[in-house]
């Protein structure tokens, strides 16, 4: 092959720094696995049983682009019930990665400028590269709260999107009702499209969650099953907002991932109905313990929801901590991976007891040794 077939936005997105940790695991002897970002329960047995009746009864060709009717009906009634927007549409995505690609491929010209919250979910920088778009990063260090002043003297003429993560990954924040109002407002005000992703609002554990679109009824909201049902691998998710939004968002979804998977579709009837209450209960719990554990070895911000510990190296870059962590059998993930600052690492507390407690034992031990002697 010729290098020439390489298309030059390839050379604009890494391969992600997450996806070489998982990598390096699958080469260790039974690892402290803190660095995945996904639930350590098995999807619960009545929706993998609904996807098997799926399957017995048929459901295994193309469903409609927009999604089965009766999942649509129950979302869209939901929605409908909760933000009491009479413009507002709901469909279903494969996954939420897949909506925030529609989303942002269905709105960004090339050139156009999409604000972020540094640090960010990983997958937010390259697919607006993939867009042709540009990343603008509203730096929230320390303390990873958002300062709508920021982001007000960072919009330009080129600014297209606003993209917002609460719960957050991978700090673990949840913003404020009067954050994410004010950011709600400002996006409005400036005629800016205000993309809000929703998939860890399960997991609220010191607050009721709040969506932004309660005080912009342009807001585009992405969510899904993933996380809150552990079905990451069964790529299930929905969207909504304007409906003149959705539809172009559904045209370019009919050509190319054309549907979500339909017998899961059928499935998520069940999802939708089943309580995982007991699973943020454990999640807040699994949280306590954590901070309560690491707070006096480590700097913690945030932690008030998803399953995310972002703290701060206590000394060294963040390379350079988990690079000794790992060394010790302990995976976890560098800050650089979701920030241009080496200063910080993830922890993912969605894990078995015991593996935390191994894991706290080692992220102590690896605090107060200190840095070790090149």
């Amino acid at each position: 092959m010729s290098e020439e077939w390489i298309a030059d936005r390839m050379h604009r997105i890494d391969a992600s720094g997450i996806r070489k940790v998982f990598d390096l695991a699958a080469k260790l002897a039974d690892p402290v696995n803190l660095s995945i970002g996904q639930p350590h329960f098995d999807t619960p047995q009545p929706i993998k049983d609904a996807l098997a009746q799926a399957t017995a009864d048929g459901h295994n060709g193309y469903s409609q682009t927009q999604g089965i009717a009766p999942l649509l009906k129950t979302i869209q009634e939901h929605v409908d019930k909760t933000l009491g927007q009479t413009d507002r549409q709901v469909f279903i995505t494969s996954g939420t990665s897949g909506g925030l690609m529609l989303a942002l491929c269905g709105l960004v010209n090339p050139g156009d400028e999409v604000i972020v919250f540094d640090p960010w979910f990983v997958m937010y920088k390259h697919l607006v590269t993939l867009a042709g778009g540009t990343v603008v990063e509203i730096d929230t260090y320390p303390d990873f709260q958002i300062d709508v002043n920021k982001v007000r003297d960072a919009i330009t003429d080129r600014t297209k999107v606003i993209l917002c993560n609460s719960p957050a990954n991978p700090t673990g924040c949840v913003a404020s009702s009067e954050q994410l109002k004010d950011l709600a407002e400002l996006a409005a005000e400036k005629d800016i499209a205000f993309l809000s992703d929703e998939i860890y609002n399960s997991y609220c554990y010191d607050q009721e969650f709040q969506s932004p679109a309660q005080w912009n009824d342009q807001t585009i909201v992405i969510d899904g099953f993933s996380k809150s049902h552990s079905m990451t691998g069964w790529r299930l998710g929905y969207m909504h907002g304007p409906s003149a939004l959705m539809q172009q968002m559904l045209k370019l979804q009919q050509f190319t991932f054309v549907c979500a998977p339909h017998p899961v579709q059928w499935a998520g009837l069940t999802a939708w109905d089943y309580d995982v209450s007991e699973y943020v209960d454990e999640y807040r719990r699994k949280r306590d313990f954590m901070v309560s554990e690491l707070r006096n070895d480590f700097e913690i911000h945030g932690a008030d929801g998803a399953f995310y510990l972002f703290p701060k190296a206590p000394w060294g870059t963040g390379t350079e901590f988990v690079t000794e962590a790992i060394k010790n059998n302990l995976l976890i993930i560098p800050g650089n991976v979701f920030s241009p600052s080496d200063t910080h690492f993830r922890i993912s507390y969605a894990a078995e007891d015991a593996v935390l407690e191994r894991g706290v034992e080692l992220l102590k031990k690896l605090a107060r040794q200190g840095k070790p002697s090149v």
